[in-house]
């Protein structure tokens, strides 16, 4: 496929038909993937391919009370897990919240489960001193994820990247033998789509540039 249209038709594919996606095909996607760029060229990256089902079945439990949490906050119309602005939600409504989800709340059913980490030995986190949430490391492994999605696109598959997983991620680490050093940047889902969505809704580019200045002007279209 031509690079702007890979680009403009990858979209988040949570829903899966039951197309089996072959090895082969895996390979090529994660064998493209590996030229993304990272700090130094370091490749921190490793990949779990997650095939056994009560293994995908365990992780989908763990990820349940963050997905119900999630949804709870989204209802109130918070930006959920945000790092600036405390949840307001309670208890009762995170637990009023169902489990389910696509492809998170249905790991057993995805044709592709994979999970991305990254050793942490190996990023440079030029904002690790700083009060806030850290940032920079992330330039070190989600242009992978991301090429491997671009890749999938590209196979006429399609994918999504999350990050539920993260958050507990002492027992995820616990449960698949992750070292301490390494940290879960994504929990990705390939396959084939139920369907293919080519018209994705974006802000336009006047929408977040500016000229010189945080308040600049917008760089306008030619």
């Amino acid at each position: 496929m031509e690079t702007y249209e890979v680009m403009k038709t990858t979209f988040a594919a949570r829903s899966f038909t039951d197309r089996v996606i072959s090895n082969d095909t895996l390979y090529r996607i994660l064998d493209h993937a590996r030229f993304a760029p990272s700090g130094g060229n370091r490749q921190g990256w490793k990949v779990l391919v997650i095939t056994e089902p009560a293994l995908r079945a365990d992780l989908q439990a763990l990820m349940a009370p963050t997905i119900q949490a999630y949804k709870a906050m989204a209802v109130a119309g918070e930006t959920p897990f945000n790092s600036i602005s405390p949840s307001t939600v309670t208890q009762a409504s995170i637990d009023a919240m169902s489990p389910d989800m696509p492809f998170t709340g249905q790991l057993t059913q995805a044709p592709v489960v994979l999970v991305v980490t990254v050793d942490l030995n190996l990023v440079t986190a030029f904002d690790k001193d700083l009060d806030r949430v850290g940032v920079i490391a992330g330039a070190s492994i989600y242009p992978f994820v991301w090429n491997i999605l671009l890749a999938a696109r590209n196979e006429g598959l399609g994918g999504v990247l999350t990050t539920f997983l993260s958050h507990t991620e002492p027992e995820a680490k616990h449960l698949l033998g992750i070292p301490t050093d390494h940290a879960i940047a994504a929990l990705v889902g390939i396959g084939e789509p139920t369907r293919q969505l080519t018209k994705l809704k974006r802000h336009p580019v006047t929408a977040f540039t500016a000229l010189n200045h945080f308040s600049g002007a917008p760089l306008d279209a030619p």
